[in-house]
């Protein structure tokens, strides 16, 4: 018996007008209230802006730092769920939070975002690209970073929009256990233990975490009679090992490595009759080793190697349809020399092996597809009294394509206290994926037919920050030409016609440099402590739009929106957070419209001493209907209690 169906939900206009009018009362207070005494965000320190140490007054650049704390606060869901909260960012799930996913950030397509984790590049060479994002085990995150903006003149292939960096958990002084647990509704369970500490010149960190739910259904609109409503449910285990040996005050050793495995339950399009399983299968490893030494008190040198594979699999009743798998290897010699109090010196040497194993590549690479890409990177940093200025400058050579150039310059001056202005301009680029060029789709020549995609970006950014008060104003442009697209039917119009002639019936395209983006907009971010209440607010108007079409891009907003309140009395800690994303096409064409939405989440903590504490979650509370994907059911009203224990060794 099919469920009953729920209304679709709609964006409440009265909350898009209360964001504003909050956002506008948080900016306000952060420059009219008086500073508090409270820890000062911009004492921290950040590496991924720049792959240095470098405190965020001095990042030249549009960041977020999410800690340990925000993270456990995160309920339904994982690192998407977690970076939807963020400004700038819209998510797109075929489901449930175990199903294929995609991350827009600024707007840009999902493969434009670079993603870290401990500074192992994540990538899928099949189709366009870009990172798992399902697969990355939310537990086990100490740290993430954010950096907004091209970076390619940093990092080099994929940093068009930005790079997100996650940093595992690590070990301290004195041995640490803690255990975490939590029961919800959807049938979802949760364990995790951490395990971290010293031994003489050693530091260890272990990790573990299992996650089961029964799910929901996640197709409540197919509209088959053969079709039977069923629970699409998930299930994740992952374990994370760190191992680092402090040689002496100037070197160290160290290697990790981070897996995780998941199941997601799906409901196929083109197979709704019942008794029919189909499911994601997920593996995903991730292993680095380095070496850090400081030479000289202004020279460091790190050499590192690592290694992330993505293993991803479909299968019905048990019987494997699709597999893919990328092995991307790194290996990267880098040096830092301040030569002058506020001036730093970046060197990079780097090279890396891509390949795909994929039953879509052409017979003639037997199989898979691989290549190899070698760079030099410098970066020039400045810091004197209020001006700050970044020079970042990259080189980098591909086995099929050739070479490209690409950097970034910025400058930034701070007025006076609290204030800074800065702006930059930077070129990026994004490879075509091995599938592009070595399936049947692509094309005859491989990468010589396809060009890379090219970024340029500008922003403006103006902020504040004293206290607990902050408030950011960014604007940016961001053009992205050259962009890869499949066309079906372009027989003769593409840039060289497919080795395999395709068959009567199946696909009659291939891949090409068709199509051109432009990505616009302002993001306005904004913190207080007013009323007794802890605020955070963010507004982004976007306009990511197809040029060629005057379309805007697929599953696209132009506004988004979020507000949090919190209050912390004694041992209690609680918060309200809302979200509210616009309507939406669900096509590049803008024939079919996707309605906004908002959400409504609630979060009460209690510490009941300083080894337990427990936390209450209640996710979508006003049980809204909402796709981010046509046809794709997202979570309903979720609880979940959970309890973090910190007992003494």
């Amino acid at each position: 018996m099919k469920s009953p169906a729920r209304r679709p939900a709609r964006l409440p206009r009265a909350m898009l007008r209360a964001l504003p009018l909050a956002l506008t009362a948080s900016l306000g207070a952060s420059l009219n209230v008086q500073a508090q005494v409270a820890p000062n965000k911009l004492d921290q320190v950040m590496v991924t802006a720049t792959r240095s140490k470098l405190s965020l007054d001095r990042v030249l650049a549009d960041t977020t730092v999410l800690t340990r704390a925000d993270i456990e606060r995160q309920g339904y869901g994982n690192l998407v769920d977690l970076l939807s909260r963020q400004g700038c960012f819209e998510m797109v799930r075929n489901g449930n939070p175990g199903s294929l996913t995609q991350l827009y950030l600024r707007g840009a397509h999902n493969q434009h975002t670079l993603l870290l984790v401990d500074g192992v590049r994540m990538d899928t060479q099949n189709g366009s690209g870009g990172a798992a994002w399902e697969a990355i085990p939310l537990s086990q995150i100490e740290r993430v970073e954010i950096v907004r903006g091209a970076a390619s003149g940093v990092y080099g292939s994929d940093a068009v929009a930005g790079v997100i960096q996650v940093f595992t958990r690590q070990g301290g002084d004195g041995a640490q256990l803690e255990l975490g647990g939590a029961l919800g509704s959807l049938g979802l369970g949760k364990g995790d233990m951490h395990l971290s500490g010293r031994l003489g010149d050693f530091d260890y960190a272990l990790g573990a975490a299992l996650e089961r739910a029964s799910g929901f259904n996640t197709r409540p609109v197919l509209n088959d009679p053969r079709y039977e409503p069923d629970r699409d449910g998930w299930s994740q285990e992952s374990f994370n090992g760190r191992l680092g040996w402090q040689i002496n005050a100037q070197h160290r050793l160290e290697a990790l490595h981070t897996q995780a495995d998941s199941d997601a339950a799906y409901d196929a399009m083109a197979k709704p009759a019942p008794g029919v399983d189909d499911r994601n299968l997920h593996k995903t490893q991730i292993s680095r080793a380095l070496w850090a030494a400081q030479w000289a008190k202004t020279l460091s040198t790190e050499l590192s190697s690592g290694q992330s594979t993505e293993r991803y699999e479909t299968t019905t009743n048990g019987r494997s349809t699709y597999l893919t798998e990328t092995k991307v290897r790194q290996h990267s010699l880098g040096a830092s020399w301040q030569w002058a109090a506020g001036q730093q010196l970046n060197l990079l040497m780097e090279r890396r092996a891509d390949q795909l194993v994929n039953s879509g590549l052409r017979p003639a690479v037997a199989g898979q597809g691989s290549r190899d890409q070698k760079a030099l990177a410098a970066s020039y940093l400045f810091s004197q009294g209020p001006w700050d200025a970044q020079l970042h400058v990259r080189r980098d050579d591909d086995s099929d394509f050739g070479g490209v150039n690409t950097g970034t310059l910025a400058a930034g001056w701070r007025p006076a206290t609290g204030w800074r202005v800065w702006a930059s301009a930077g070129s990026a680029f994004r490879a075509p994926t091995l599938y592009q060029i070595f399936s049947q789709y692509g094309p005859k020549d491989g990468g010589a037919a396809l060009r890379p995609e090219h970024g340029r970006n500008r922003e403006l950014g103006l902020s504040y920050e004293q206290g607990v008060n902050r408030a950011s104003l960014t604007v940016y442009n961001n053009r992205i030409k050259d962009l890869i697209s499949y066309d079906a039917g372009f027989i003769g119009q593409c840039p060289a016609y497919p080795v395999v002639v395709p068959k009567p019936g199946t696909w009659d395209g291939c891949y090409g440099n068709l199509a051109r983006v432009q990505l616009r907009g302002v993001s306005l971010q904004g913190g207080t402590e007013l009323l007794g209440l802890q605020w955070q607010a963010g507004l982004d108007w976007q306009d990511p739009r197809d040029l060629a079409t005057d379309k805007r891009l697929g599953r696209r907003a132009k506004q988004l929106a979020n507000l949090r309140v919190s209050k912390q009395v004694q041992d209690w800690t609680g918060g309200v957070q809302l979200r509210g994303v616009g309507s939406r096409f669900d096509d590049h064409a803008n024939t079919r419209t996707l309605g906004g939405y908002g959400l409504l989440d609630l979060d009460l903590g209690y510490r009941v001493n300083s080894q337990v504490r427990l936390q209450l979650n209640l996710d979508n509370a006003l049980d809204k209907v909402y796709q981010t994907a046509s046809g794709y059911a997202q979570a309903p009203r979720t609880l979940m209690l959970s309890v973090r224990l910190n007992p003494k060794l």
